[in-house]
């Protein structure tokens, strides 16, 4: 691993991130206030089925299509989506449009965070996933047009976008929020966009409450951070949180205490911890795989040092090395690898691996 150059990265998506906080935080309605002003949400736009027929894994299937269930999957980094760019992790709508038609031309299929820290990756056979991470909780995320549909646009109106026009790019995402969701003014709007992803599929989870950088807090700190928000969530109808991504990718002083701790008489415990960067994640049925520092991948070209470290640069290498990359059998109770690979795996999933 290329340490160094990937910490600098990390570091320098960090500084940017600061200016864009101020941006992305407006005032919330308070922990304890309710709006007033309710929105009609509709159904999802139209989509095709995702959902993969049941299949039973066996050695010559998983070698019929080159399955590697310990292969590398990109865990992909978005944040505001703006017409025109103003910091460099910015994206354009076109920009996001076009990277995902990409993964959907390359096989990949979007799971949720929360699915892959705990390996329900139920994708067809030869399907590679990708998780698709939206952090801050920006308007240009979601928001309801005048019909109460997704907005054109905003990331989730183009994940749908892209998933009538490519009948195997599942319509999902996880969206890392801090204490007002999607800009919104009032917790009744907050809470409707909250329901609508929720019931549509997708993650809405914790990116604690006002975005400090975790290693200047204590640990009463971090543990405030991280409650406050999970108790607004709460208040919104969000299931407990699986996952947590860190703000700025900094991690606490005592890392332990982004993954699981204690505030206020109210406890925490998540089963995946993201950083901010700078490449593929392994599974969570490798050995190397840890739960408290996972890695992710900036959605950004190939110029300056994301020429060996953002999604144009990392897609593009896992398109050349399909060995390296996850390949599903489609069997979500099978792990199917290379022989050369049993002994990277962890004991607990011995039983469910399928050797060829």
């Amino acid at each position: 691993m290329r340490k160094i150059a990937r910490a600098t990265l990390v570091a320098n998506a960090a500084v940017i991130a600061v200016g864009l906080v101020a941006l992305t935080l407006l005032p919330s309605a308070g922990d304890d206030e309710s709006g007033d002003r309710r929105v009609s949400a509709r159904a999802a736009p139209e989509a095709p089925s995702h959902t993969p027929p049941p299949v039973t894994a066996t050695v010559e299937s998983a070698r019929a299509v080159g399955a590697n269930e310990l292969g590398l999957v990109p865990v992909i980094m978005y944040h505001r989506l703006l017409k025109k760019r103003i910091a460099s992790i910015d994206r354009t709508p076109s920009q996001l449009r076009s990277e995902l038609e990409k993964l959907a031309k390359s096989g990949y299929v979007p799971i949720t965070a929360a699915e892959f820290v705990t390996g329900k990756i139920d994708i067809p056979a030869g399907a590679h996933p990708v998780v698709l991470t939206f952090d801050d909780g920006h308007p240009s995320h979601f928001a309801f047009d005048a019909n109460g549909m997704p907005k054109k646009d905003t990331a989730v109106g183009i994940i749908y976008e892209v998933a009538a026009k490519y009948p195997d790019f599942r319509p999902a995402a996880t969206f890392w929020v801090n204490r007002a969701p999607f800009g919104l003014p009032d917790r009744a709007r907050q809470e409707a966009a909250v329901k609508w992803l929720v019931d549509h599929g997708f993650e809405v989870a914790n990116h604690t409450y006002s975005h400090p950088d975790l290693r200047r807090l204590s640990k009463g700190g971090v543990g405030e951070q991280i409650v406050r928000q999970e108790r607004l969530l709460k208040k919104l109808g969000a299931p407990p949180s699986l996952t947590l991504a860190l703000p700025y990718g900094s991690r606490p002083r005592k890392p332990k205490t982004a993954r699981e701790g204690k505030w206020d008489g109210t406890p925490y415990r998540f089963e995946g911890v993201f950083l901010a960067g700078a490449e593929p994640s392994v599974p969570p049925f490798a050995k190397s795989f840890d739960r408290s520092a996972i890695w992710r991948i900036q959605s950004n070209g190939k110029k300056g040092e994301c020429r060996r470290w953002c999604s144009a640069y990392w897609l593009g290498w896992l398109d050349k090395h399909p060995g390296e990359r996850y390949t599903s059998d489609g069997d979500p109770e099978h792990i199917s690898i290379p022989k050369r690979l049993r002994g990277n795996i962890i004991s607990k999933a011995a039983k469910r691996v399928i050797a060829y």
